[in-house]
């Protein structure tokens, strides 16, 4: 149980440090953005910490739509990969892109406040 909450905590952590580190190449044009590993290793990630979740959830018998909390997380999850899409691809400016990508990062900090607290009114 530990372990797989662990791994999950840690591709969560890779999941966040990834997305911040190319909403800054994208924020700064840098070409990494166009390398095969940058678009590879993101969707790796992603998959481990899909994968854990439902695990998580299955071992905890705990799931969306059941539990308030984790119905937020996956709506918050849905609004986050949302969000990520319009700033690394589909924002049509900078200025765009650069407001999705830190929408995105607020969404995600909620995402763990509710993890943590099991309360999908966190911040009331």
């Amino acid at each position: 149980m530990y372990t797989l909450k662990a791994i999950h905590m840690g591709a969560a952590a890779l999941s966040f440090t990834g997305f911040f580190v190319r909403g800054l190449w994208m924020r700064q044009r840098s070409p990494r953005l166009s390398a095969r590993w940058v678009k590879t290793v993101p969707h790796v990630v992603d998959t481990v910490l899909l994968a854990s979740a439902a695990a998580l959830a299955l071992r905890l018998h705990q799931y969306p739509l059941v539990n308030g909390w984790l119905t937020a997380k996956l709506l918050g999850l849905l609004a986050y990969i949302g969000l990520g899409m319009v700033a690394l691809r589909f924002g049509r400016t900078r200025g765009t892109r650069t407001l999705a990508w830190l929408a995105a990062m607020v969404v995600f900090v909620y995402i763990v406040a509710v993890a943590v607290t099991r309360n999908p009114l966190v911040f009331y």
